[in-house]
């Protein structure tokens, strides 16, 4: 078994046992592996074994590993842009991406609509909320998640998910538990918003992108159905 191989398997095991632990079914969290900064042959030996969704924070370097694992590799990947999105990227992200979980401005996401081809399934997206206030941390402010919420549920070629957030590193379980299910409340009050909202909504909202590796039992306890795991996975990085 390879360095990865097992790394995921320990990681797997993480989220089931958190999950046990949480009352919880272990298929009610998936997870994605996040491959920044590591190559396309990384990315391969984690499908090898078994692993289908990936993240990437970078969007050319995203890109450039969709390309090279469609050739590749025999499996039907799912990538994720979970890094910030320009408005000069928009078009790599809605040509090439399955999600794109960092939509906190309704201009990048009418651009993404716009640019998403008409041959693709709609653009999973999910707000990125800065739940916490973090002043180094992107997302739009919970105050104003709901209104964006509701707008970007408009556009035709996005398909709206749910929330994402990245709160400041907190000091132990509780504390990561605290913040999280800040996150998880604000998901259930968008729920009820967007259901009274009626038409258009037609959205499934059924995901909410919480926890790394340093926090992914605090947040599964807190509701995440999403964790996005790098290190865990692919170990330290190197960055130039």
């Amino acid at each position: 078994m390879t360095t990865i191989a097992a790394n995921l398997q320990q990681v797997n095991d993480r989220i089931a046992q958190a999950c046990r632990a949480a009352g919880r079914a272990p298929a009610e969290v998936r997870l994605l592996a996040v491959s920044k900064t590591f190559g396309a042959d990384a990315v391969a030996e984690a499908v090898t074994a078994g692993q289908r969704a990936f993240g990437e924070n970078y969007i050319q370097e995203g890109v450039d590993k969709i390309i090279s694992l469609r050739q590749s590799s025999p499996h039907r990947l799912e990538w994720h842009c979970i890094g910030p999105i320009q408005s000069n990227k928009t078009k790599w992200v809605a040509e090439y991406f399955d999600w794109a979980h960092t939509v906190d401005r309704l201009k990048i996401a009418q651009r993404l609509s716009d640019q998403r081809p008409a041959d693709m399934p709609p653009l999973n997206i999910c707000i990125q909320v800065n739940v916490d206030g973090g002043e180094n941390k992107a997302g739009v402010s919970p105050a104003d998640a709901l209104q964006l919420a509701l707008d970007v549920a408009k556009l035709p070629r996005l398909c709206l998910r749910g929330l994402m957030s990245i709160p400041e590193p907190a000091p132990d379980f509780a504390a990561q538990k605290a913040v999280h299910e800040q996150a998880r409340q604000l998901f259930e009050d968008i729920r009820a918003a967007l259901a009274a909202a009626g038409a258009p909504w037609a959205q499934p909202w059924d995901t909410l992108s919480l926890g790394m590796t340093g926090d992914m039992e605090a947040a599964i306890h807190a509701g995440s159905t999403m964790v996005r795991v790098g290190t865990g996975i692919f170990g330290g990085r190197t960055y130039a």
